[in-house]
């Protein structure tokens, strides 16, 4: 025992100031790499001013950033940000994540002192240091699946556009470029990328293959295969299968409002029950204090 404290106690707050010790080595041995993450944005990035701590871990334990999870990350980075930036992306996600596990596991022997040797507490900070890094690693799938959705939200209306305009007599690189500036929404901007490959010398028909894949959504997909198929058969045919497809579209669009509608309704039983029980218990209990007075 010194100054009263356990064996236990000791080596708690050993290994706390060890991980603050491991802490401040890689904060001096990265911050020449400060500024590299200053453009990232403060809503996906947070503490962004400290990710080359954790930049500094990933560097030291030479990551290769190729493993077959990081290859995934890589098409989902891909479609976020696009291919000429994964590589700085991919470091960033590895970056946030180490950083905010071990900015938070510095907290865990301060916690344990102020607690008066709470084993519990310095667990819990420990605890919420791993999630940290589970956490912002599954950021990226989030961001997809809601990207998803905010595509398929547009892709109704897109799809009708498309079709009016090649139905009054537009080609379809004129009608195509017309609808991707109607709009500022997720679909929207993957249309102006595609306008911008054409651009710049790239087949139609290979730019709306690109479009398709950069979605991620397999309706568009099928719609950017359609729409292929249209432009080898002419004008005349694409307004048709446009028209037909804008049809299809919106059915599919009406199923997907009355699930959203299910799935709302359903995520309403739980706090509905938690109220009815509430509302028994407020009611039994002074019964049954009554009877036992």
């Amino acid at each position: 025992m010194v100054f009263g404290l356990q064996f236990g106690d000791l080596v708690i707050i050993g290994i706390g100031i060890l991980i603050l010790l491991f802490w401040l080595f890689l904060f001096f041995k990265g911050r020449k790499e400060a500024d590299l993450f200053m453009t990232l944005n403060d809503e996906d990035y947070p503490l962004k001013d400290l990710y080359f701590v954790g930049y500094a871990f990933a560097e030291m334990i030479h990551m290769n950033y190729q493993t077959e999870r990081d290859t995934e990350m890589r098409k989902q980075l891909t479609v976020l940000c696009g291919s000429e930036y994964v590589d700085f992306y991919i470091r960033a996600v590895y970056a946030q994540r180490f950083t905010m596990a071990f900015t938070l596991a510095c907290f865990a022997m301060p916690l344990y002192c102020v607690t008066l040797g709470s084993g519990l507490a310095f667990a819990m900070i420990i605890g919420v240091a791993s999630f940290a890094y589970y956490y912002y690693g599954k950021t990226l799938p989030d961001k997809i699946e809601k990207r998803k959705k905010e595509m398929i939200a547009d892709f109704s209306e897109m799809v009708s556009k498309l079709a009016l305009m090649v139905s009054s007599g537009m080609t379809l690189y004129d009608a195509w470029k017309t609808v991707a500036y109607s709009g500022t929404a997720e679909i929207y901007r993957e249309m102006q990328f595609s306008v911008e490959e054409i651009s710049n010398g790239k087949a139609g028909v290979e730019a709306i293959f690109g479009f398709g894949q950069r979605c991620m959504v397999p309706e568009i997909k099928k719609f950017a295969t359609t729409l292929i198929q249209g432009i080898t058969q002419g004008n005349t045919q694409l307004a048709a299968m446009l028209k037909q497809q804008s049809k299809e579209v919106w059915t599919t669009r009406q199923q997907l409002v009355k699930r959203e509608g299910e799935l709302a309704a359903n995520k309403l039983l739980l706090p509905m029950l938690i109220v009815f029980i509430g509302i028994l218990i407020m009611v039994i209990v002074p019964i049954f204090t009554g009877i036992g007075a």
